[in-house]
Formats: C-alpha cells, sequence, structure tokens
C-alpha cells in the first residue's frame, strides 16, 4: 500500500519519536538535525499536499550532494527507524529497504599505530615532564586512549565518578547522546590505581584538595582537551610520527583506530568470526551504527593477509578432498 503523508504528520511524528527515544535515555541529538532535514526536503518539494512517502524518503536519501558514505547510512537509518516507529501505529505504513540508499564506498584510511609506535607514545608520556603536565599522568591518560578507544574529549572529561575499579569499568556520560559502560582490563585498572595515587599527592601539594575531574595538571586544575591533544601531538612530532609542522600525520585520534584495528587484529588471529563481533566493538566504541566500525575492515592489511590466507588453505584443503 503506498502510504500517503503530510510535512505537518511527519513533523508530528518526528517530534514523537524523538520524545519516545529520549524518554529512554537516548540523546539523539543528531538524529533531530537530520529529520528536520527531511521533513524540510518534504515541505520544501510538495508543500502540505499530501505525498507518497516511499518517493519521499526516495528522493531525500538520493539527492545531489557529495556527502561521505557514512553520512548517508547515518541519515537514512534515523529515515527508516522513523518509518518503523510509524508502523508501531500502521502495520501497512512503508518503510524503505536498506537498498535505498546507495551508499558510496569510503575512502576513509585511517593512520594505524603498530604497536611498537604504541610502546614508544606510552614511553615518551611516561617520561614527560612539562611545565603543566607530568609524566605520571600523561602516561595514564594515553593508556586509557589505547587500551578503550575513547574519544580524546571523553577521556578529558572523565570524573573521579565515571570509574569503578572494584568492578573494572569506566562510564563515559553523554558523548554522542548517550552513555556507555566500559568494561576495562587488569593491568589498566593497577595503572589508574596508581596514577589515582599520584594525584591525590598533586591536589595535596596545590591545596586543591578535591576535583570532580580524573585528569588533572600540576597546579590541580582539570586537564583540558586542547592541553591534551596539544601535548600529545608534540610527542608525535618528537618521535617522527608526525612533520614539524602541517595538520598531516598522526593523529592523538589515532589511538581509538590502533584500539579497533588491533582488537579487530586480535579477533582475527584468535580465529573468532570478526564480522559477528563487529556490533560488541561498535558499541564499545560508542558508534551510531556498526557502518563506522567497518571501515577498519578494511583499513587493516593484516586482517586482509589473514582472509588471503585463510581462503588458500580452505581451497587447498577442498581440492584435497576425495
Amino acid at each position: 500500500m503506498n502510504t500517503k503523508v503530510t510535512a505537518a504528520g511527519l513533523a508530528q511524528d518526528a517530534a514523537e519519536f524523538l520524545a519516545f527515544k529520549r524518554a529512554m535515555g537516548m540523546g539523539y541529538r543528531r538524529a533531530e538535525f537530520d529529520l528536520n532535514s527531511f521533513v524540510r526536503f518534504v515541505r520544501d518539494r510538495y508543500g502540505e499536499r499530501l505525498a507518497s512517502l516511499e518517493e519521499a524518503v526516495t528522493l531525500w536519501a538520493t539527492r545531489d550532494g557529495v556527502r561521505k558514505a557514512i553520512t548517508v547510512g547515518n541519515e537514512f537509518g534515523v529515515v527508516r527507524q522513523l518509518c518503523l516507529f510509524r508502523r508501531r501505529r500502521d502495520p501497512r505504513a512503508f518503510v524503505p529497504e536498506h537498498a535505498v540508499a546507495p551508499v558510496r564506498e569510503s575512502v576513509f584510511v585511517p593512520y594505524i599505530f603498530s604497536q611498537e609506535e604504541v610502546l614508544a607514545m606510552i614511553e615518551a608520556a611516561s617520561r614527560h615532564e612539562g611545565r603543566n603536565l607530568c609524566g605520571a599522568m600523561l602516561r595514564t591518560f594515553t593508556l586509557v586512549l589505547y587500551c578503550t578507544g575513547m574519544r580524546l574529549g571523553e577521556a578529558t572529561r572523565l570524573r573521579m565518578e565515571d570509574i569503578d575499579l572494584r568492578r573494572g569499568i569506566l562510564t563515559v556520560q553523554r558523548s554522542k547522546g548517550r552513555s556507555r559502560i566500559l568494561p576495562i582490563r587488569d593491568d589498566l585498572v593497577a595503572e589508574l590505581r596508581h596514577y589515582l595515587r599520584h594525584r591525590e599527592k598533586v591536589l595535596a601539594s596545590t591545596g586543591v584538595g578535591t576535583s570532580p575531574a580524573l585528569f588533572v595538571r600540576r597546579d590541580g586544575s582539570v586537564l583540558t582537551l586542547h592541553a591534551a591533544s596539544d601535548v600529545l601531538r608534540r610527542l608525535l612530532r618528537d618521535l617522527g610520527l608526525k612533520p614539524a609542522s602541517g595538520r598531516c600525520g598522526a593523529r592523538p585520534y589515532e589511538f581509538r583506530h590502533a584500539f579497533a584495528v588491533h582488537r579487530l587484529t586480535a579477533w582475527a588471529v584468535a580465529g573468532v568470526d570478526v564480522h559477528a563481533q563487529l556490533p560488541q566493538l561498535s558499541a564499545y566504541l560508542g558508534h551510531v551504527n556498526v557502518l563506522g566500525t567497518e571501515v577498519y575492515l578494511k583499513a587493516t592489511p593484516q586482517l586482509l593477509e589473514l582472509a588471503s590466507r585463510r581462503f588458500e588453505q580452505h581451497s587447498l584443503g577442498r581440492r584435497r578432498e576425495p
């Protein structure tokens, strides 16, 4: 059945959908932007006349403009969720198939730290003794980035109430519209315990006493995103991983990429079905959907090499069968 809608009706449906999602604790700020864009598109094209929802979705998803593959996928995914929400009231309501959005292949190729480069960065961070930042704090901060895949801003915003070392978990509060809980390794728990003892001494010696922030500078003030990014970029330059000037080369954000790729590679080496683990990794990283995680499969030469080797072994095994 051809579902007919008006722009005003879609706007009301979108408002109810967002209220439903937010009642479950989801921020959905980006989704609200995408839904408003869709409603404006329908209103600009059809006014307040009845329009075919199938036609409107198809035209909107395939509209002109140079957009990244992940952006196309995310926008379409939000509108599809709205359509599924509408179907709860009307079982005959139109819901688009995924094939409606011709998602172009992403050309994103992240810089992936080798294990040796990660170790070099951790050692450099441990030795750092700057005017505002000390090695003990910077070492732990770098380890948190690499061992959890957190975004730089997520790590700088960590508060004392977000860490539970007894249970071995960190909580990332309301990032990208939602919170997530991250189980962490025992060795990272030990590193954090060691850092907390150092942190207590810093706060006591500066007279600050207490601070809600997990990561603090020499004077007891909160580690800012700018300060963290700046010092990590300097370390990357000192190690030759980034040119002396300019924006090219490795960035602090690459710790997140390294976490994802090294985790996928470890699963592949262990013989685990990597594709089956993508939703788990996607949730841990805080991606909106698995499309944002799949890019790491293509950016990992080791995974491609392993896949090729296993295919050859499988082919040889089949040829040897009687």
